[in-house]
């Protein structure tokens, strides 16, 4: 079996002292292999940025390992990590505030190369600009222009081409287009998945939206608490959902298809998320769950295959799927 080229254990974020930390990321492990799409989803305030973050070392781990092509990265200094977040770019949420207003395009695609001159030589750059604004969708002449020129999936663009420059084997979109309009996140969205085919770029996806997530990627985690609560491949997900959280966020996502509305029974969560510093003992989703026991206070559910699909991993004790299709 081929080696995974993002492989991550147990890897942990904690913010504050060691009293009463905030567990923004707990013992979370997946792997990305070369060429896949992950999504990732779960509400505000479950920790998906934080894994982003500590995932390209903005943050320093807690515990845990990550290794990128079978380097670490948890514990990379120095150069040995700048070499490393050559294969690993990002693209940020807001393409209003991810790109210098001050700087001429050229000069914004062109500085991953300031950081790492010996990726291309400086008289192959200009050529590689303009190829790289054709490739998101955009004219060659764009690069004499600013970011205050371009409407937001433009900017979105531009930062696409940016994070290409460097050619990276990775790359980590962090709600790229919850900051767009609804028919700009479906140009923007159709162009990473384009991308992804022409370069074999694996990509970790985060986002809310599932039907943006359904849409661009091969296997879906979803994240609860810090903890992943629920991993498996996109149509096993979406059509066998097993864990309650998960049955209730497909069960708010809205069908295309007149028939079918009113047919799927809505699923209302009850209370507020709580807090990271202070999670609950034994399922962490436990104080908003319908199914939830004393055995659910006690013991922490383990992430495993509970049924007949062996891809399929949840962490409930009472995992069933319910048919939540959103087909």
């Amino acid at each position: 079996m081929n080696q995974p080229l993002l492989k991550v254990e147990n890897l942990s974020k904690h913010f504050g002292d060691a009293g009463a930390p905030v567990r923004a990321v707990d013992g979370v492990s997946f792997e990305i292999a070369r060429g896949e799409t992950l999504g990732l989803v779960g509400e505000s305030g479950c920790g998906k940025t934080s894994l982003v973050r500590t995932l390209l070392r903005l943050n320093a781990p807690t515990a845990g390992t990550a290794e990128l092509d079978g380097a670490d990265i948890a514990h990379a200094r120095g150069r040995a990590l700048r070499d490393m977040r050559r294969k690993m770019q990002v693209v940020f949420q807001d393409p209003y505030q991810s790109l210098n207003p001050r700087m001429r395009v050229d000069r914004l695609i062109a500085e991953p190369w300031a950081l790492h001159p010996d990726v291309l030589p400086r008289a192959q750059r200009p050529a590689e600009i303009a190829r790289l604004l054709v490739a998101v969708g955009l004219r060659p002449e764009h690069a004499l222009r600013y970011p205050g020129e371009f409407s937001g999936g433009q900017r979105q663009r531009l930062g696409i081409a940016r994070a290409l420059a460097l050619n990276p084997a990775l790359l980590v979109c962090d709600e790229p287009v919850s900051a767009l309009d609804v028919s700009v996140q479906a140009q923007v969205i159709n162009l990473l998945a384009t991308l992804r085919r022409e370069r074999n770029l694996a990509m970790l996806f985060v986002a809310h939206d599932l039907a943006v997530v359904r849409h661009v990627s091969d296997r879906v985690m979803v994240m609860y608490l810090g903890k992943i609560i629920e991993s498996g491949p996109t149509q096993a997900i979406f059509n066998r959902a097993s864990h309650p959280y998960t049955q209730a966020l497909l069960s708010a996502v809205p069908t295309p298809d007149p028939t079918q509305r009113g047919r799927r029974k809505r699923i209302v969560l009850q209370g507020d998320l709580p807090s990271p510093s202070n999670p609950p003992s034994g399922c962490r989703f436990r104080t908003r769950c319908w199914k939830a026991t004393e055995l659910c206070a006690r013991e922490a559910p383990e992430l495993m295959a509970r049924g007949n699909d062996p891809t399929l991993l949840t962490a409930c004790h009472y995992a069933e799927p319910i048919g939540v299709s959103t087909n």
